[in-house]
């Protein structure tokens, strides 16, 4: 099935703008942020403390201003109220800035459809309504949830980009270990066990549309911090595994590597073998 390109299309008066779409942001509130929750971003275009490129294809981006994002369960059981829907150019999901009753205020991760002046809580046993802050045990199955922590106390870790969400499942019964944990399905078709004490967010993660987006332009990419990539193949065989040869020769490898020389196209990473009995069904 094809997906639909829910994003907003420009006039097209250049051969860029003829591909090129945007998101939708007419639910943003505000263009200035809040200045007590900014810190300046230091740029280290992919390299690491030595100096050395360990990222490659980083560089250039536009000037930015990190946003301190905060969790609704710091203030458990303190109603919060959303004062605006702003952007956040460090990641994909719009942000929303709430005041709680003591006038302090916070960044969150905006759900989809939440509107400025809405009430939230975090809470063992708040209602099942966008924004709010519940434990997995007290969420009924099928209902959709973000930022879900993966151990108790952990703060989110899971389902924080935009338009994603996970599902409850299913509700251990009986006796023993297992009985703790709760079968959640999370948007690459994993289901994982988790544990019914963690706390998860109620609804989807906001701008749905960004993956419809066509960039449209190279000079698009390069605001973003995002330099041009060269294949391995066409490089000389110092830069990478794939380079040398006279013409266009294939890779010359029995499979592909990375600069530095390690497998990568299909190679599975994962390593973590100590959390492997906590994936009922691998993704895809």
């Amino acid at each position: 099935m094809k997906k639909k390109n829910l994003a907003l299309a420009y006039k097209p008066y250049t051969p860029s703008r003829r591909s090129m779409t945007n998101e939708d942001f007419s639910e943003i509130t505000t263009k200035k942020p809040y200045k007590k929750l900014l810190v300046v971003q230091k740029k280290n275009s992919g390299r690491d403390k030595s100096g050395k490129i360990s990222i490659p294809h980083r560089g250039g981006q536009s000037k930015r201003y990190l946003r301190i994002i905060g969790s609704l369960q710091d203030k458990l059981d303190k109603p919060a109220t959303v004062k605006t829907i702003e952007y956040d150019p460090n990641r994909t999901a719009r942000i929303m800035l709430v005041e709680f009753e003591d006038k302090s205020k916070k960044y969150l991760l905006a759900p989809l459809n939440i509107k400025v002046g809405t009430i939230i809580i975090a809470s063992e046993k708040a209602k099942t309504s966008i924004g709010n802050r519940i434990k997995l045990k007290n969420i009924l199955t099928g209902t959709e949830i973000y930022d879900i922590e993966m151990e108790p106390g952990s703060r989110g870790k899971l389902v924080k980009s935009a338009g994603s969400a996970a599902s409850v499942l299913a509700k251990a019964e009986g006796q023993g270990k297992r009985a703790n944990y709760i079968q959640v399905k999370l948007p690459s078709g994993e289901i994982r066990l988790i544990h019914k004490e963690c706390y998860a967010s109620i609804g989807r993660v906001s701008n749905i549309v960004h993956s419809t987006v066509k960039i449209g332009k190279a000079g698009r990419s390069r605001w973003k911090g995002i330099r041009p990539y060269v294949r391995g193949k066409v490089k000389n065989p110092v830069d990478h595994p794939h380079g040398g040869g006279e013409g266009r020769n294939p890779i010359g490898l029995k499979y592909p590597k990375s600069p530095t020389g390690k497998p990568t196209v299909g190679k599975k990473t994962r390593k973590n073998k100590r959390t492997q009995r906590f994936i009922v069904k691998r993704r895809k």
